[in-house]
C-alpha cells in the first residue's frame, strides 16, 4: 500500500491531534494567565472562581449556574490525595479529563454522593497501594485536569460555595517528588507548523491508549515520531507548503463537522447527547462503561473528539449534564431582541438536580450585560410565577415587561440576535432517550416584514452557528 501524501497525512493528524493540542494549550493558559475570575494557578492546586460568571467573562457559552474550581494535575512526582468536603446534598461534580480530553472519572452528587470523601489520584502505571479506606482514581496521562463545578443560586449563596472551595484540597501522597511539568515545543518552529510541533512533543510526553498509539504510527512520515531536534526547523519549502495546506484542509474538515446541520430553522432545540462518547478505554469512578455511551468506530471517534474540543472543551458526558440550544423561533425566524417571545414549559425538564436557560448573543456566545443583572432563569430562580396548572412561561425580550408576572419570569435578551442554551444537570431518562421534547420559543408580536431575520430570508442555523475556534489558545474559551 502506497504512503499517503504529506498533505493528506497532515490533515488527518490535525483531526487526530487537535484535542491534545487544544487541551494542553488551555492547561498552559490556566497555569500562566487563568480564566476570567479563575486566577493563574500552578500544578496540583485548585484555582477557584469567586463569583458567578457575568458579562465581563468574555468566554464562549460560559456557565452561569455553577462556580468553577479547576486544578491542573502533574502526576509525574507521584500520586495526589484529594479531599472533598461534604456539600450536604447540594449539587457538585469533579470531572477528570486526561490530556487527550477523555472524561475518565466523575466524583459528585450523581456519581459518588455528597458526603465528605478522600481519593488518591494515581499516575499511569503506578504500582503502589492506596492508604486504607482510600479509593483510587487512575489517570491515563501524567498531566490531567479536574473541572469542578459547585451549584450556586446567586451571590447570596457564594459564602456557602467559598467555604466548600476552601475545603477542596490536593496534597502529595509523599512529599519531595520531582515534577516534569508540561514540555515546551521548540520556539524556533515557524508559526505555520507550530501545531505539528506541539503535537509531536506532547504525543511523546502523554501517550494515548494502545490502539491509538498504533494509529499514530502512520504519522511517522511527517516527523511526528522523531525524538530530539524538531523536523520542522528549516524544513524544505515544498514539504512545508504541503504540510501547511494539509493542516488547513484538516481545519476546514473540522469546521464543517462542527456546524449544525442545515434545515433546522423550525424552532427546534438541538443538542448532541453523544458528543463526549469518544472515550473508549478509560472508565474510572462515575463513568458509565456502557455501549450506549461509547462510539463503536474508533476512527469516527477521532472526528467527534475534535469537534467536542472545538465547540465544548472539557464538557461533560450527557449523563452528567445535557445541553440544548436554539437559534430560531417557532415560525422559523432567527431569534432577535427586536421582538418579544415566550417559552412555556407545560412540565419542567425532568432532571434529578436542576435546570436553567441562559441567554447569549449569537455572534460570540457571550453573556450580554442587562440592567436586571439576570443572565439565566431556572428552577432555582426566586420569585418565578407559575400558572394555575403548574406551567411556567418565561418572557424573552430586551425591555423589562410591564406586566408584573411577565417581569418576574423575564430573561433579558440582547438588542440583536441571540441564542439561549438550556442546561439540564443530572438529566432524567426522558431527556437521555429523547422522549422529553423541549418547547419552541414563540413570538408574541408580529414580525417586521423588512426584518432580515424573517423566515422567508432565513438560510438556517448555519448562518448563526459559531464558526470561531473555541479551543484556540488565543481565543477565550472555557468549560461549559
Amino acid at each position: 500500500m502506497s504512503q499517503p501524501a504529506p498533505g493528506t497525512l497532515a490533515a488527518d493528524a490535525f483531526i487526530y491531534g487537535y484535542p491534545l493540542v487544544s487541551s494542553l494549550a488551555k492547561v498552559d493558559s490556566f497555569l500562566t494567565t487563568g480564566m476570567a475570575s479563575l486566577p493563574a494557578t500552578g500544578f496540583n492546586r485548585f484555582g477557584h472562581a469567586d463569583v458567578l460568571a457575568g458579562p465581563d467573562a468574555e468566554f464562549v457559552s460560559v456557565n452561569n449556574d455553577t462556580v468553577y474550581s479547576i486544578a491542573q494535575l502533574d502526576l509525574s512526582g507521584g500520586p495526589l490525595v484529594l479531599q472533598v468536603p461534604d456539600t450536604d446534598g447540594a449539587y457538585y461534580v469533579l470531572q477528570f479529563v486526561d490530556a487527550w480530553t477523555n472524561n475518565f472519572a466523575y466524583l459528585g452528587r450523581r456519581a459518588t454522593g455528597t458526603a465528605a470523601q478522600t481519593w488518591l489520584i494515581t499516575p499511569p502505571g503506578w504500582h503502589g497501594t492506596p492508604p486504607d479506606g482510600v479509593r483510587a482514581v487512575v489517570s491515563p496521562t501524567m498531566v490531567a485536569t479536574i473541572v469542578g463545578r459547585n451549584a450556586c443560586a446567586g451571590e447570596d449563596d457564594m459564602p456557602r460555595v467559598r467555604a466548600l472551595q476552601r475545603q477542596l484540597t490536593l496534597t502529595p501522597l509523599e512529599p519531595g517528588g520531582v515534577y516534569a511539568g508540561l514540555p515546551a515545543p521548540d520556539p524556533g518552529v515557524p508559526d505555520e507548523l507550530r501545531f505539528l510541533e506541539q503535537l509531536r512533543v506532547w504525543m511523546a510526553a502523554f501517550p494515548p491508549a494502545a490502539p491509538d498509539v498504533e494509529y499514530q504510527r502512520r504519522f511517522a512520515a511527517l516527523g511526528m515520531l522523531d525524538e530530539g531536534h524538531s523536523p520542522y526547523l528549516a524544513a524544505a519549502p515544498g514539504w512545508t507548503r504541503a504540510l501547511i495546506e494539509g493542516l488547513a484542509a484538516g481545519r476546514a474538515r473540522l469546521e464543517a463537522a462542527g456546524r449544525p446541520p442545515g434545515g433546522h430553522n423550525t424552532g427546534e432545540w438541538t443538542g448532541n447527547l453523544h458528543l463526549f462518547d469518544y472515550n473508549l478505554d478509560h472508565f474510572g469512578p462515575g463513568t458509565l462503561d456502557d455501549p450506549r455511551w461509547r462510539i463503536p468506530d474508533r476512527r469516527a471517534a477521532y472526528l467527534t473528539r475534535a469537534v467536542a474540543a472545538r465547540i465544548g472543551l472539557w464538557g461533560n458526558h450527557a449523563y452528567e449534564a445535557a445541553y440544548s440550544s436554539v437559534h430560531h423561533d417557532a415560525e422559523g425566524a432567527l431569534l432577535t431582541g427586536a421582538r418579544s417571545y415566550t417559552l412555556r414549559f407545560d412540565a419542567p425538564p425532568p432532571v434529578d438536580a436542576f435546570w436553567s436557560v441562559t441567554m447569549y448573543d449569537a455572534q460570540d456566545y457571550y453573556l450580554v450585560r442587562n440592567p436586571a443583572g439576570r443572565y439565566s432563569v431556572g428552577d432555582r430562580t426566586p420569585g418565578l410565577v407559575h400558572g394555575a396548572d403548574g406551567s411556567l412561561t418565561l418572557t424573552l425580550q430586551h425591555e423589562r415587561p410591564a406586566d408584573p408576572d411577565a417581569a418576574a419570569n423575564w430573561l433579558p435578551t440582547p438588542e440583536g440576535e441571540f441564542r439561549p442554551m438550556l442546561r439540564m444537570y443530572q438529566p432524567g431518562p426522558a431527556i437521555l432517550d429523547g422522549s422529553y421534547r423541549l418547547p419552541p420559543i414563540r413570538p408574541t408580536d408580529p414580525a417586521d416584514p423588512t426584518d432580515p431575520t424573517d423566515p422567508a430570508d432565513s438560510t438556517g442555523p448555519t448562518d448563526t452557528a459559531d464558526h470561531t475556534d473555541h479551543s484556540d489558545p488565543d481565543r477565550p474559551a472555557g468549560p461549559s
